[in-house]
């Protein structure tokens, strides 16, 4: 098994696999335009990603790696937020131009369902602990679109800041963070009410909402600030703000919670941070503007 961080680089259309541990570069996969998000299997054996500029999904074989597959649909446009089911069997996709939400059988690569949000801007698909209801922001209508994963019935549309885009159930399953990205402030919402519980202010352009393992750190990057955003969940407040990259994305921990990593859109590379010390301790070179990006423990051929 190799600790491996997957990452997407959006303007150079490809994927670097780079070892987790000493920041080597193992491969880089060519995919369609404008590669944004990505969701892994379990067993680290399988990714899809979204190519949000070329309107596909690619299906990767992580241990070769290569690309096994590509899926698409005439109403994608823009697909964006991905993510799998509970037993992997389906994968939602978000796409943000057509406002829509499809459903993909895994095994057979074929659409299942199509759910328009009647939403602007239908972004990103998240869970809630159990993977039992699926949480959509939608940027520009300032609100989160809540689907039953399993019947994909309406729950609601929860209003919230401006430009949402990151957001997250934390591990408690208790509440649900939301990132406005145009308030530049965390919704921290209680999921029984409903209710916004907390608002706190974090740098400019905040964008992802990442949980260390044990639920005791939220790292949220700021994109226009260069910065990334430590929180304390268990008070909740922000002790912290680490210097990035410039425009730091896509924010992963490793298993064990020990490290941390945040993609630097604009200077081409992955922050290294020490959890413990809540430091950045280096950099990974990726490609042209890395993105999403994933940490999975990829098993060798034949594993």
């Amino acid at each position: 098994m190799t600790n491996m961080l997957i990452v997407l680089n959006k303007d150079e259309n490809s994927i670097s696999f780079i070892d987790a541990d000493s920041g080597v570069t193992e491969a880089k996969l060519p995919v369609d335009v404008n590669p944004h998000e990505i969701d892994v299997t379990r067993d680290g054996k399988t990714s899809f990603v979204t190519n949000s500029g070329g309107n596909t999904v690619s299906i990767i074989d992580n241990t070769g790696p290569t690309e096994i597959d590509r899926i698409s649909h005439p109403l994608f446009h823009f697909p964006h937020g991905i993510g799998l089911s509970a037993d992997e069997s389906e994968l939602f996709i978000a796409a943000t131009r057509s406002n829509r939400v499809f459903v993909f059988d895994v095994p057979s690569r074929e659409p299942k369902e199509v759910i328009e949000t009647y939403q602007k801007s239908t972004h990103m698909i998240y869970f809630d602990v159990n993977k039992e209801r699926i949480f959509i922001p939608n940027i520009g209508s300032d609100n989160i679109t809540i689907l039953d994963a399993r019947d994909r019935s309406l729950i609601t549309h929860l209003p919230v800041g401006r430009g949402p885009e990151g957001a997250g159930v934390h591990p408690d399953g208790e509440v649900l963070y939301v990132a406005n990205q145009h308030d530049n402030n965390l919704f921290i919402i209680e999921l029984d009410t409903m209710e916004v519980i907390f608002d706190r202010k974090l740098g400019t352009l905040p964008i992802r909402v990442a949980f260390s393992p044990d639920g005791d750190y939220v790292f949220i990057p700021n994109r226009e600030s260069n910065d990334l955003s430590i929180v304390d969940a268990r008070r909740p407040w922000e002790i912290k703000r680490i210097p990035t990259g410039v425009w730091p994305g896509g924010t992963v921990f490793s298993p064990a919670g020990d490290r941390a990593f945040v993609a630097n859109n604009k200077t081409n590379d992955v922050s290294v941070i020490d959890v413990e010390g809540l430091k950045e301790v280096g950099r990974y070179e990726a490609g042209i503007h890395p993105d999403g990006m994933a940490f999975a423990m990829v098993p060798g051929k034949g594993e």
